[in-house]
């Protein structure tokens, strides 16, 4: 049964499913789709023109469809602000931010206080952990597990069951602010499966191979072929990863 707060603001224009429920003061602004059995908590803002799925779970004071503030020659001002859409069975949870021209695919759960910005791609059955932020642009697979207060820089790529440990920061600026304007930064890459530990940081450009470890601590500085194992500081390759421990023998 739809049970919409009579203290929430909706849009007239906005589009309502079956079984939906709206919480008191939540804001669903014009040209919102909310697909049958959503649920938007108390407090949150859904902007104009967001596309929400079927069975989505939006918890309490979330935004979504915000639109950047950016400042002047800001690399960011070139992506398209498209639509918002979260598809089937997405959970965004408590004080997220996701911005306008992102896509959350199925399943995919957006942690507390999490922020995913515009034009960013979250695939299917992905997990964006607490206070972590995938950046404008950046392209996240299936089934990857993003854990807390991880930095997902712009442009960066992270394939499919990829694992980014607690606190793992990306960088993709060599100049640290001193590139020409509208120049693309070259961002990381983390091939299929690859797992990287705590606290990692991957400077720009480096791409991490299919199946590579990387010990928690580490600076990459350069490449990793696949299944290589690295640690340290710089990261420096110590063995390779067993069969036993490959993505296949753990699904």
């Amino acid at each position: 049964m739809t049970e919409l707060s009579p203290a929430a603001h909706i849009d007239p224009s906005a589009s309502i499913g079956v079984d939906v429920t709206v919480g008191p003061g939540a804001v669903i602004g014009a040209d919102v789709a909310l697909g049958d059995g959503c649920s938007i908590g108390a407090g949150s803002i859904v902007h104009a023109g967001v596309w929400v799925g079927p069975g989505c779970l939006v918890e309490e004071l979330v935004v979504l469809g915000k639109r950047p503030r950016l400042r002047r020659g800001s690399s960011a001002a070139a992506v398209e602000l498209g639509r918002l859409e979260l598809r089937a069975e997405v959970t965004v949870c408590c004080g997220a931010v996701v911005y306008a021209g992102a896509t959350i695919g199925s399943g995919s759960i957006i942690g507390d206080q999490a922020q995913v910005r515009e034009g960013a791609r979250i695939g299917e059955r992905s997990v964006v952990g607490r206070a972590a932020c995938v950046d404008f642009n950046a392209g996240v697979g299936d089934r990857v597990s993003i854990q807390t207060a991880v930095y997902v820089t712009s442009w960066a790529l992270v394939e499919d069951d990829a694992f980014l440990g607690p606190g793992v920061l990306m960088t993709n600026d060599d100049t640290m602010g001193r590139h020409p304007r509208g120049e693309r930064l070259q961002a990381p890459i983390v091939r299929r499966a690859a797992r990287v530990g705590g606290g990692v940081v991957l400077v720009p450009g480096v791409e991490i191979g299919e199946e590579a470890f990387i010990g928690a601590g580490a600076v990459v500085t350069r490449d990793v072929a696949a299944r290589e194992v690295v640690l340290g500081v710089p990261a420096r390759a110590v063995r390779r990863v067993d069969e036993g421990a490959l993505i296949e023998r753990w699904r």
